[in-house]
């Protein structure tokens, strides 16, 4: 990953995400979020992610803030909110970057790479306000999942 805005979380470790996970990797709220943001309906998808996440204690929390920001980024991409787009893709690469390169079967590290592919143009423009640039219908990322 060569993404500018790609770093590290500095709450996540390896020792702590090697713990026992304190949800079920079953729940049915993950398929849900996963199906809705393949069917490209972000914000729905970010509301099913937050009602989860909001139950959650351990590291795992900070993937599924993660899952919730890529939801919200492509919302805002697709929005032509191209500042807020920017910002939440930032996040999303924040937190969920340590979970790689699988987590709860999804496959975090193609995610990654397809996130970062699909805001390429975006993340290129360095100053000013990155006029006239939409979202790529072709290049809209999907979530797969590792069985």
């Amino acid at each position: 990953m060569t993404g500018t805005l790609l770093r590290r979380n500095p709450f996540a470790s390896r020792t702590r995400m090697k713990q026992t996970m304190s949800f079920d990797p079953h729940d049915s709220r993950i398929a849900a979020g996963i199906r809705l943001f393949n069917e490209r309906e972000f914000f729905p998808c970010h509301d099913v992610f937050e009602d989860f996440w909001s139950e959650l204690v351990g590291p795992e929390k900070t993937f599924f803030q993660g899952l919730i920001h890529a939801a919200v980024c492509l919302y805002h991409f697709e929005g032509d909110n191209l500042t807020g787009a920017r910002k939440m893709y930032g996040s999303f690469v924040v937190y969920v970057s340590d979970f790689a390169p699988v987590f709860c079967d999804i496959d975090v590290e193609k995610l990654l790479a397809d996130m970062e592919h699909c805001f390429k143009e975006l993340l290129a423009v360095s100053s000013g306000y990155p006029h006239g640039l939409k979202l790529k219908p072709d290049c809209v990322p999907v979530i797969s999942r590792r069985s």
